[in-house]
């Protein structure tokens, strides 16, 4: 397993944000999280990355329980793309993503050859290597976002987190690095779990996924067998049909106005 989360609850001041959460997550899957403005999406990522402690409840990463690990190790398992990304100083694209090596480059030590090309490979990847000598300060919101990524995938660990990490980009962009971060998956069986704004896109990419509402999972499951109309009601409160595409060959969903 990935992730064991057992009764977690989370409060922000004496509001309950994430009630009783308990799922387990396993490794080399594709993970949609979808559910409506506040109901705990990116508090749980923030849970599982370690950036906030649950009230009451654990986190067990690889038999572990979160809170053990200190944030060099768990830099080396988890890589977060993070919704809003600020930085105010001038560093060039190049360093930005070099900064995803650092968890495996010793303390005093300098990038060796091959995080160099470890780097160069994920920019051309990811589409950025001509922004490489420009300040990310100088980029446009989704030029930036695209640095973000790059980054996280710089990191090479074995889970990619991403918080509606393609919310800034295009639809060209949004499928290159949705196509990335699948592979990733299918390819080397790393974990994604990523918050998704769109439910079309995310039942194109995602093996499985979890509803929430009111900071608890109102459904999970294999995609094909929990993104439906009752599921979407429940969530959203709207009405929708839900059908196979042979174009895309996935489950999509339109909307009854």
């Amino acid at each position: 397993m990935s992730f064991n989360l057992n009764g977690v609850s989370f409060y922000y001041a004496d509001k309950k944000i994430i009630d009783d959460f308990s799922i387990d997550l396993s490794a080399g899957k594709f993970y949609g999280i979808i559910g409506p403005n506040g109901s705990g999406k990116t508090t749980i990522l923030d849970i599982l990355c370690k950036h906030r402690q649950p009230e009451s409840g654990e986190v067990i990463y690889k038999g572990k329980k979160i809170s053990t690990y200190s944030k060099k190790q768990l830099s080396k398992e988890i890589a977060l793309v993070p919704q809003n990304f600020y930085i105010n100083f001038p560093f060039t694209v190049e360093q930005a993503v070099m900064m995803g090596r650092y968890p495996h480059i010793p303390r005093f030590s300098a990038p060796t050859a091959e995080d160099r090309k470890f780097v160069v490979e994920i920019m051309e990847q990811t589409e950025i290597a001509r922004f490489t000598k420009r300040f990310i300060t100088e980029l446009s919101g989704g030029e930036r976002q695209r640095v973000v990524f790059a980054r996280a995938l710089a990191q090479d660990t074995p889970v990619l987190i991403l918080d509606e990490a393609t919310s800034n980009l295009d639809i060209k962009y949004s499928l290159s690095l949705l196509n990335i971060s699948e592979q990733r998956v299918k390819k080397q069986g790393k974990t994604v779990i990523a918050v998704m704004q769109d439910i079309n896109l995310a039942a194109v990419y995602c093996d499985y996924l979890i509803f929430m509402t009111g900071g608890r999972i109102a459904a999970h499951g294999v995609t094909r067998d929990v993104l439906n109309p009752e599921t979407i009601a429940t969530v959203f409160k709207v009405e929708s049909k839900v059908y196979t595409e042979t174009f895309c060959d996935a489950l999509q969903v339109i909307f009854k106005k």
